[in-house]
């Protein structure tokens, strides 16, 4: 299965790289896929690269849900 999650970008960087935020964990991306990218902005980010643009209700909202996944799934790992 494929996931893409909603990070913030924080910083953009030299050469369509950028870093971003979720969480309080920072990596550094590809915005290469993407047109017009500013820090603040919300993307989709799959295997290193933004792959999308999203606001921050659906960032949020998408998080919430990725979170409450993770707790209903938390028993069966066990």
């Amino acid at each position: 299965m494929c996931l893409a999650m909603p990070v913030e970008v924080i910083e953009l960087m030299h050469g369509d790289r950028a870093r971003v935020s979720v969480d309080g964990v920072t990596r550094e991306i590809s915005v290469a896929l993407l047109d017009d990218v500013a820090v603040g902005d919300f993307v989709l980010l799959h295997v290193g690269f933004a792959i999308g643009k999203l606001d921050r209700e659906a960032a949020d909202e998408t998080l919430r849900d990725l979170a409450l996944l993770a707790e209903m799934t938390e028993g069966d790992a066990a």
